[in-house]
């Protein structure tokens, strides 16, 4: 624990308690799919352990638990063989149900050989793995939603998918879901408007901002000029977010997804990937569709990477000091226990309805001044 006070005067404590010894219930993401259906096993550390994943000649992908029952060899480290993975240790073949289907110098399988198989999703083009400490299986109902974008020819292809190890607790990551002010300092965006809903096991957001004119680009030879973004972002489960966002640019409106989402390494890291989709605009040929969509891609790459730079160098703070001007993120973690608790313990105040809107007027008469100085400053800058 880290705490920084001195009773007398008065100080608030800094608490920064280790997070939960477990890893969140829910459906998490491991990327895009195509790259494991390459017919070799795949090595994931994820949930404090690892993990492989493979596809058999039928196609199908599979995770298992990385490491051989038998002695301990690595599967990751194996061969597929038609539908198994085999260990590269004494040949042990185990299928994507976690029931090893043969033994080369062996008469017979021992019936209680098996591992753990985990439940996936391939969907949209990106695989899913399902964690639950308890073992139940998925309810349908909280299953990622389909992206309508992926596979048509109205939408580009994904771009700029990555992924980036963190090294922190991937609750740093949800708190992000309430935290209207650092869009302002750290991604150089204006907030206008900023409200959170949650219920269930979403928890959105809804922002409407302004390029800060005071730290962007100016557009040069007539090319389009950020304007403005219109965003819904919402968590679906503990670790999958969909953000059906809208660039407005002096000239057009560019439509795009935006995927972000992360799996736990261990309690001190995780993996955060993004991706994005872009909708072709009619106002615009493909090759120039194209390209904004890697312009998006790039400039998603940048905002990332701005908060990743913040994470490092942050606590961990459990009793966070708040204003008035910042969001519900006591409320937010509220809903995000809901995944890291047993089924039969998540309360009603976890899932319930929950609405917040910020008031903008105090930030947004604030910030006008402060975009105002900086616009003057490089006008006075540029005339020298």
């Amino acid at each position: 624990m880290v705490m920084e006070h001195i009773e007398n005067n008065g100080y608030r404590e800094i608490d920064s308690v280790a997070p939960r010894d477990r890893y969140a219930r829910g459906w998490h993401c491991l990327g895009l799919s195509a790259p494991y259906k390459d017919g070799k096993p795949h090595s994931v550390r994820a949930f404090g352990t690892k993990l492989v994943v493979f596809a058999g000649e039928d196609g199908e992908l599979s995770v298992l638990d990385a490491y051989c029952r038998h002695m301990g060899g690595d599967l990751s480290q194996g061969e597929v063989k038609g539908n198994s993975i085999a260990c590269p240790f004494h040949d042990w073949r185990w299928g994507g149900n976690g029931r090893c289907t043969e033994i080369p110098y062996a008469r017979r399988v021992p019936p209680i050989a098996k591992t753990r198989s985990w439940n996936i999703l391939d969907q949209d083009g990106m695989l899913f793995v399902y964690n639950d400490p308890e073992g139940n299986s998925p309810p349908a109902e909280i299953a990622p939603p389909r992206i309508p974008g992926v596979a048509s020819d109205d939408w580009t292809d994904w771009k700029g998918f990555r992924q980036i190890v963190v090294q922190t607790n991937c609750r740093e990551l949800i708190d992000n879901n309430v935290d209207m002010a650092h869009f302002f300092y750290v991604h150089g965006s204006f907030p206008t408007h900023f409200r959170n809903v949650f219920e269930g096991h979403v928890a959105a957001q809804y922002m409407n901002g302004l390029a800060r004119e005071d730290i962007r680009p100016v557009a040069a030879g007539g090319a389009p000029q950020l304007i403005g973004n219109t965003s819904k972002a919402a968590y679906y489960g503990p670790a999958f977010m969909i953000d059906e966002l809208t660039y407005h640019y002096d000239q057009f409106d560019m439509e795009s997804v935006l995927i972000n989402c992360h799996y736990p390494i261990d309690l001190d890291s995780f993996v955060l990937i993004y991706g994005v989709l872009v909708k072709h605009s009619p106002l615009l040929d493909r090759r120039a569709s194209e390209h904004m969509a890697e312009s998006m891609g790039r400039y998603i790459t940048k905002g990332f990477e701005q908060d990743i730079e913040i994470w490092k160098n942050k606590t961990r703070i459990e009793n966070p000091l708040l204003c008035d001007g910042d969001g519900p993120v006591y409320q937010l973690r509220r809903w995000y226990e809901q995944f890291c608790v047993d089924v039969a313990d998540i309360s009603a105040d976890m899932v319930e309805r929950f609405e917040f809107e910020l008031d903008m007027t105090t930030p947004v008469e604030t910030w006008r001044e402060v975009v105002s100085e900086g616009l003057a400053l490089r006008s006075a800058e540029a005339s020298r």
